[in-house]
């Protein structure tokens, strides 16, 4: 029943009043002055609709009305600053954001001043728990996040989406394979920061092998040569190479979902096998009772020098893997495969999911990938027993063959 400018206007009314709502409470219990409250806000808001509704479709006068405010909010500041020698601007850009929410609104776009208006009052509001979240991330942390976002906002999208040369090397494509990887490693790296002094030696398990499983199982290893826990080692080291089947999953469903659709009942089975039998071995009672601590060293996986290293090795494999299919057929490629399992094998098997149902059947994927798996289980436990105490190695050793050999069960049918 109302006009549509009085709907604009109590919604203006509304966000404002909210978040003069909230200063007005911060200045009552700061004991000082503090600008704004309750109608200073909404009035604020209101200013920033008129300038709009008489500027029509131009923005100067907006801008200008901006910069006004601005002023008036830049005088008050100076006057806190006389009072005292710390004083906060919160309150001086929260005035700029419920001008731009009643600009907004005006120009129909009521989602984003309601979003505006709810993210600034969560802002207000949670000032004491963000505080305490900034103080608890170090610096190196902040470095890690902006690796992060080089490698995926900044580098990857200036790169040709197009193939070169008779190997098809896509420098998008590869890219695009190291922030995957990247972003995985990383989720798992961020999630063991989080869970410091947690969780025990499976919780460290299921995030190392989404970080990897081959060094996961040489760190687990070299700390149950300390302990004398070999059930409850040899137990996390599996389900370590349980986590590699579903993280591979991952990945492929990224890059080539044809072969991630062939493979999917096997790994699944796979990863459901190692992950059942290493939770029930974790828990088979060891001689010694004492409470193992978790060690906390997770290490940075967004190193530059390492991104850089993996795009290489990616391109390697995959110009080696259309090599051995142009020259060396199907046992050359299974005999690659198995010597590939040697070092982590997401280079190879990403390079498998560039070239499987394209200049390879899909079937040389699916058994190349199974080889290297297989392959990378069987030196998993060469490593885990060279690294790891007797009883721990062997029973890595025993147990690592067997999801080896179970991972190569698949060959016969396929």
């Amino acid at each position: 029943m109302l006009p549509p400018d009085a709907v604009q206007i109590f919604l203006v009314l509304f966000l404002s009043f909210l978040i003069g709502l909230e200063r007005e409470e911060h200045k009552a219990a700061a004991g000082h002055y503090s600008f704004g409250g309750v109608r200073t806000f909404p009035l604020i808001g209101l200013i920033g609709y008129s300038v709009a509704l008489l500027s029509g479709p131009q923005l100067l006068p907006v801008v200008l009305g901006f910069l006004v405010v601005g002023g008036f909010l830049l005088l008050s500041y100076w006057h806190k600053l006389s009072a005292r020698e710390a004083a906060g601007v919160t309150s001086e850009m929260s005035g700029l954001a419920t001008y731009l929410v009643g600009a907004l609104v005006y120009h129909g776009h009521f989602w984003t001043a309601t979003a505006l208006s709810v993210a600034s009052l969560l802002l207000l509001e949670l000032k004491v728990v963000l505080e305490k979240i900034a103080g608890r991330i170090p610096g190196e942390e902040i470095l890690t996040f902006a690796k992060f976002l080089l490698l995926s906002a900044v580098i990857l999208p200036i790169l040709p989406n197009q193939e070169f040369s008779r190997f098809h090397i896509n420098p998008f494509k590869t890219w695009l394979v190291v922030v995957a990887v990247s972003a995985i490693s990383y989720g798992s790296y961020v999630l063991q920061k989080v869970t410091k002094g947690r969780g025990g030696v499976l919780l460290a398990s299921l995030l190392g092998g989404a970080y990897s499983s081959t060094v996961t199982t040489v760190a687990m290893a070299r700390r149950a040569a300390t302990e004398e826990h070999p059930h409850l080692f040899a137990g996390g080291i599996l389900i370590a190479s349980g986590v590699m089947y579903l993280r591979l999953v991952v990945l492929l469903a990224l890059f080539n979902r044809a072969l991630m659709r062939a493979l999917l009942p096997e790994f699944l089975t796979l990863a459901g096998a190692a992950l059942l039998v290493g939770w029930i071995w974790s828990h088979r009672p060891d001689a010694n009772l004492a409470q193992v601590k978790r060690e906390y060293v997770p290490k940075n996986p967004l190193e530059l020098g390492t991104a850089f290293l993996f795009a290489f090795l990616f391109l390697a494999m995959l110009t080696c893997t259309q090599l051995a299919v142009m020259y060396l057929g199907r046992a050359g490629v299974n005999a690659l495969a198995a010597i590939m399992g040697v070092t982590d094998v997401d280079p190879f098997i990403l390079g498998i999911s560039q070239t499987a149902g394209t200049s390879a059947p899909l079937k040389i994927g699916v058994v190349t990938v199974l080889i290297a798996t297989s392959s990378n289980n069987f030196i998993k436990g060469i490593y885990a027993y060279g690294c790891a105490d007797r009883k721990t190695g062997i029973q890595s050793l025993c147990l690592l063959i067997a999801l080896g050999v179970l991972g190569l069960a698949p060959l016969f049918w396929i």
